[in-house]
Parts: C-alpha cells; sequence; structure tokens
C-alpha cells in the first residue's frame, strides 16, 4: 500500500492505541462487504484492515514510524547491525564504519519485493534482501569479522476466516531473490491477524557458514460477506422468515466450522443478536471466541396469491403498530 496508516485510519501520528481502535472498527463497520455494497468498499476496507494490523501493534508501530511503508523489507535487527558495524569502524580507522559512510549513509537498504505464485493464498508479497549488498558495505572492504547469523525475515500470509479457523497443513510458494521456492506451512487452529508463523532457518542465509535466519509469516485475514471478525469473536447475520421471528424456530447458522443450529425466540426483530457460546475462533492457549448471529427479518420479494391473501388477513386482524411510541 503506498497511503500512509495515519491517512487511511484518520488519525493523527501521535493518536492513542483507543484512538486508533476506535478509529478501525468505526471505518471497518462503514466499508465491510456485507453492509456496502459500493465497488471499492471491498478494497477499502483490506487497506483499513492492513492500516490497523501495523498501527494496533506497538512493535510494528515503531518500525512504520522509522523506515515507512518499506519497514516489513527491513530486517528486524538491522539497527543492532548498523550500530554494531559503526562501533567496529571507531576501533579500526578506515574499517567497518568508513566503509558504511562512504557507501549508503541516508539512503537505507536496497529491497527487492517480489509476488505470490499464487497455491490459492491470493496476492502475496515477500521480502526478497540483497544481504551482501546491504552488509557488505558496512562491514568495509575487509568484510565482517567473522560469522553473522542471517537476517529474518517477514512475508504476509492472506488467509480465509475458514482456513484460520481450522488450521493445517498447506504448501505455498513464494518468489524472492533467488528465484520461487515451496514451503510446507503448519498453520495453527484459530491464528488471527497479524499473527505470526515462524519458520525456522528460511530467512536470510548468514555468512561465513552462520545459520540463516528465520522467515515470518503474518497473518491477514481476507475479508468475508458472511463472518466478521472482532478479536476472537465472528459475526454473522442470519435470515429469518416472518413467521420464525414472530413465532420461534430453529433454524440453521452458517459458522467457519460448518452449519449449526440456533433458536430463534418468538417475537424477535430485526438486529437481534443471538449468542452461540465458544463457537467463534479458537484459542489453543486460552478460551475461544463466541459466534453472535444478528437476525434479519426477511418478507418474500414476490409473495403469491395465497401468501398475499394471509399477509392481508394478518394486516387486518392485528394492531401491532412497530412506529407507535409505548
Amino acid at each position: 500500500m503506498a497511503q500512509d496508516y495515519y491517512d487511511v485510519l484518520g488519525v493523527s501520528r501521535d493518536a492513542s492505541a483507543d484512538e486508533i481502535q476506535q478509529a478501525y472498527r468505526q471505518l471497518a463497520r462503514n466499508y465491510h462487504p456485507d453492509v456496502n455494497t459500493e465497488p471499492a468498499a471491498e478494497e477499502r476496507f483490506k487497506e483499513l484492515n492492513e492500516a490497523y494490523s501495523v498501527l494496533s501493534d506497538p512493535k510494528s508501530r515503531t518500525r512504520y514510524d522509522r523506515y515507512g511503508p518499506a519497514f516489513r523489507q527491513i530486517p528486524e535487527d538491522y539497527d543492532e547491525r548498523v550500530a554494531a558495524g559503526a562501533g567496529a569502524g571507531a576501533g579500526a580507522g578506515a574499517g567497518a564504519g568508513a566503509g558504511w559512510a562512504g557507501g549508503r549513509r541516508g539512503r537505507g537498504p536496497r529491497v527487492r519485493v517480489s509476488e505470490d505464485l499464487g497455491d490459492g493464498f491470493g496476492p502475496f508479497q515477500d521480502v526478497g534482501v540483497d544481504f551482501e549488498d546491504l552488509f557488505g558495505s558496512m562491514f568495509g572492504a575487509g568484510g565482517a569479522r567473522g560469522p553473522v547469523r542471517g537476517a529474518d525475515q517477514e512475508a504476509e500470509i492472506p488467509l480465509s476466516v475458514e482456513d484460520a479457523y481450522r488450521g493445517g497443513r498447506r504448501s505455498i510458494t513464494l518468489s524472492g531473490v533467488e528465484g520461487a521456492r515451496t514451503y510446507e506451512v503448519n498453520i495453527p487452529r484459530g491464528v488471527v491477524e497479524g499473527q505470526r508463523i515462524r519458520l525456522a532457518g528460511e530467512g536470510g542465509r548468514g555468512s561465513q557458514d552462520a545459520p540463516a535466519g528465520d522467515l515470518f509469516l503474518r497473518v491477514r485475514i481476507t475479508p468475508d460477506r458472511r463472518f466478521r471478525l472482532d478479536g476472537r469473536d465472528i459475526h454473522v447475520q442470519l435470515p429469518v422468515t416472518p413467521w420464525e421471528a414472530a413465532l420461534g424456530a430453529t433454524v440453521p447458522v452458517p459458522t467457519p466450522d460448518g452449519p449449526a443450529k440456533v433458536t430463534v425466540p418468538g417475537g424477535s426483530s430485526s438486529g437481534r443478536r443471538l449468542r452461540l457460546r465458544g463457537e467463534g475462533m479458537p484459542d489453543p492457549g486460552g478460551t475461544p471466541g463466541d459466534l453472535y448471529a444478528e437476525l434479519r427479518v426477511m418478507v418474500p420479494p414476490e409473495p403469491d396469491r395465497r401468501e398475499r391473501e394471509l399477509f392481508e388477513e394478518l394486516a387486518a386482524t392485528s394492531d401491532f403498530d412497530p412506529r407507535r411510541q409505548s
């Protein structure tokens, strides 16, 4: 995304965590595909999710404030390595510090960004950093003083609500500096937005036989027309007929794990929420979320003759007036 994340959420750069959350929730309600059918709404909703996933995490927000939109392409230990290089230069005269000062001061690292090859997960943004170019000048022409562990890298893995709910092993293909690579990823059941999946030893290569860094896959939950996530709670709209709402009924409700049954109390109106405890997003290390089904009373779009007669009879018999103040 090219937009500034603060602008996307409409908050100032010194906004508090509560202000960021409040702005996100308000905008997400306005642009969620379930309630906004404008062509650009879904893309806007994706932008909001991306901005919130970064600014709601103190660590990623700090890195974003420092490096801007390219912060994901900057190794997490980048500042430490720069500091180490500067220190070596101070002790070695024209060594590491001089190499860094004469090479890239003020320009920052050169980063290559590539796209996923697909594999059913949708758009994928991978990180390919030219580490030799990045750290070679930092340590000067003489090279590093000893082995250096490879840098950690990060990529984004888009998941549907169902995929995040169920978890399981997946094969994903990423393209990077060294070409396309396929990874076997074990997605934990119940992963949520912003959670990271670690692939040990799959990051940048180390120098002088030092171990490689790790690859972190940051989860992004893609917009869904049926399910809306709020933390680990899942919200879904449940259409019911006027007679089911008036008389009560047991009806099926969709969940990421398949249909479940819910009892609609008699006398229900649109907007009433029914709670299914523990049917939200799983949490292997804690309490699962809940599923909330919001009723929407629907009428036949084109009632046949008998249906119309029954509605007319009801209209003539009932003295119920929803517009009358009680």
